[in-house]
């Protein structure tokens, strides 16, 4: 017979993580203004495209897609996490303060992540686009003359690595499945290509940066080159649509960015500063 005394079970002390111990790119250098602006896009990009992915889980049309796009959406929220601790690092602000506290003018993310998951192969196609643009950045912003946006890139493009052949697969998988499939993909690569343009356009802010950046207008070719092959493969062709009038860099945002983030902040804005 147990003690009353006796704790059935066991020592169940835990020690407090520190979850900045966690993040990619450690520095005790802070952000200058522009570069805490070049972290919110990146940072944000990756932040609203977690939340959209995290969404499939336990609606994903496979179980095991449940736990991969799960880990996507989770490798995506480390690097927002990363990013934005950088880019609050300029004023005192912590990642949960801009992610929760910013209000929708305020972010930084382009228009593809903040269009709607759609059905699976919406999903897919937009993950194929975005992907693929997310190696070809963060390969080349290993260079950076920032040691922090450079260290958060090499841990991340290992990641991003990972979630372009997922896409690539699907993309293939889905181009050559039924008549029902191939027909959903082709619709939803038409749908997603008007916000294509937006990730490879330059601006006065990447003219400030340098080589601190990467100029996104270079990252085209490598992106058109792995587009061509995957689509050769899968006998697709690249939709001819006009491009978006996005503004997402600036604070100009789709619709849906706002449903997006009402869902996500809600919880921190009702209760501020509570701990779990």
């Amino acid at each position: 017979m147990t003690s009353p005394d006796h704790d059935v079970h066991g020592d169940v002390t835990v020690d407090a993580l520190q979850l900045s111990d966690e993040l990619a790119g450690g520095s005790a250098v802070a952000a200058t203004a522009h570069i805490a602006e070049y972290a919110f896009r990146l940072g944000d990009d990756a932040l609203i495209l977690s939340q959209q992915l995290g969404e499939w889980i336990s609606r994903a049309p496979e179980l095991e897609e449940d736990v991969a796009l799960g880990n996507i959406a989770l490798d995506l929220l480390g690097h927002a996490r990363s990013f934005l601790r950088y880019a609050g690092s300029y004023d005192g602000r912590s990642e949960d303060d801009l992610a929760f506290f910013r209000d929708e003018p305020e972010f930084r993310s382009v228009w593809i992540v903040e269009q709607p998951n759609g059905d699976f192969a919406q999903t897919i196609a937009r993950q194929f686009v975005v992907s693929t643009y997310m190696f070809e950045l963060y390969s080349g912003l290993r260079a950076s003359s920032d040691e922090t946006l450079a260290a958060i890139a090499e841990k991340s493009l290992k990641e991003v690595d990972y979630h372009r052949d997922h896409a690539v697969q699907w993309m293939l998988r889905l181009a050559g499945g039924t008549e029902e499939s191939r027909e959903r993909i082709i619709r939803a690569n038409r749908d997603v290509w008007p916000y294509v343009d937006e990730l490879f356009r330059d601006d006065d802010l990447i003219e400030r940066l340098g080589d601190a950046a990467v100029r996104p207008s270079s990252l085209r070719a490598g992106f058109d080159a792995v587009v061509d092959t995957v689509f050769a493969e899968a006998e697709l062709t690249t939709p001819t649509v006009a491009a978006s009038s996005a503004g997402g860099r600036h604070g100009q945002h789709a619709t849906p960015l706002g449903h997006i983030l009402a869902e996500m902040q809600v919880l921190a804005r009702r209760h501020p500063g509570a701990s779990w």
